[in-house]
């Protein structure tokens, strides 16, 4: 198998992942750490027929990026975490509708404008309900330069498969870090890209959200012959909006089932010298590779048997594993570059409150003598 190796940022890498990856429109606002990626679509995008522009602001952002997704189109939009919070409505509107969108958030310090060229996890939280009401969040999240390109591309085939915005978080650290990075090849990508399902059959016949209870809705890109209704109201197979009481129920139910019946083309995780560690440490994104340089020293020079466990999808999360985690391991310690948003995720699945945990608000990222410290602490 073919590879190509790359000397760049994450952010740029971001970028080409969604241009490989059949993107062919992105509309956004500058925002720091994120702006690189509409730097570099924009001029990747053109030269594929493609088209990128820069909006007034992040809600028109959004707005534009969820339009050219109604349209049957590969559409891309980036910010960071408040930027992620001018979107929220918009982004509940997607949902709703079941439109396909990558959104990536490039972390940094907060609330409000907090540490703008800083790195932080602070939108974990966020991403698992970027706006109100119920339905299933798909999040990935990149711990490596590869990652930032791989799991933007999977970002884009889980949208397309699950018919919904899916969130891509990389951090300021691997958004501004530059280094080799290692890729699958082009035309590797390419294969893997599966379209969205289209109806073919005549237009009376045709409902977009008439779909089994477990599978999203089917939406043929407009004008190409099938007519149908847009709504964030609650609404039948025909999209147009009802108040009836079982179809309201049913719709709800499925934006969870679509997701929660098949975790299984969704989840993703490393495990990490897992297999004779005596101690489980818990982290993800740019912190995970000062832990795994921790757990290193940590076996050589103190004869502590640490390991990682990595949710690359953060949500839905791996709560099946976590739990047999936490059944296996005494010590757990979660890590994160935020004040615990998923240690109680970890909690939660684990069925435990005793689980330790190492943070950092302060829009430094850890060392891995941070990490060593608090090993030896337990």
């Amino acid at each position: 198998m073919s590879t190509r190796e790359v000397i760049t940022s994450g952010n740029e890498l971001a970028a080409r992942a969604a241009v490989d990856a059949g993107c062919k429109f992105f509309a956004g606002y500058p925002l720091t750490p994120s702006s690189e990626i509409m730097h570099v679509v924009s001029d990747l995008l053109p030269t594929i027929g493609g088209a990128a522009i820069q909006m007034e602001d992040e809600i028109a952002g959004v707005a534009a990026a969820i339009g050219a997704g109604m349209s049957g189109v590969r559409s891309l939009t980036a910010t960071s975490g408040p930027g992620i919070s001018l979107k929220a409505e918009n982004l509940g509107l997607a949902q709703m509708t079941e439109v396909p969108l990558v959104v990536i958030n490039v972390m940094r310090g907060g609330p409000s404008t907090g540490l703008p060229t800083r790195v932080a996890q602070g939108d974990v939280a966020q991403a698992k309900n970027p706006s109100h009401g119920d339905y299933k969040s798909i999040t990935v999240c990149a711990g490596t330069l590869e990652e930032c390109y791989t799991e933007t591309v999977r970002a884009f085939n889980l949208a397309d498969r699950f018919m919904q915005p899916v969130f891509v978080l990389l951090d300021e650290t691997l958004g501004h870090m530059h280094a080799k990075a290692t890729l699958p090849s082009l035309e590797e990508v390419q294969a893997s890209i599966v379209p969205r399902k289209t109806f073919d059959g005549a237009p009376e016949d045709y409902l977009p959200y008439g779909a089994e209870q477990d599978q999203p809705a089917v939406l043929n890109p407009m004008f190409q012959g099938y007519r149908y209704h847009y709504t964030g109201l609650h609404h039948g197979p025909d999209g147009f909006p009802t108040e009836e009481i079982e179809t309201c129920r049913l719709l709800i139910d499925r934006l969870f089932r679509k997701v929660d019946e098949h975790k299984d083309e969704i989840e993703s995780n490393e495990e990490y010298m897992l297999d004779d560690a005596d101690v489980l440490l818990i982290g993800y994104g740019s912190a995970s590779l000062a832990i795994k340089e921790a757990i290193r020293t940590l076996r050589e020079e103190h004869g502590i048997k640490a390991g990682l466990f990595r949710p690359i999808t953060l949500w839905p999360s791996p709560e099946d594993r976590l739990y047999e985690l936490g059944q296996k391991f005494d010590k757990v310690l979660s890590i994160e570059l935020n004040q615990g948003q998923y240690l109680e995720e970890v909690q939660r699945s684990m069925g435990r409150r005793d689980i330790q945990k190492l943070t950092k608000t302060n829009g430094r990222p850890f060392s891995p003598a941070d990490i060593i410290e608090k090993v030896k602490e337990l």
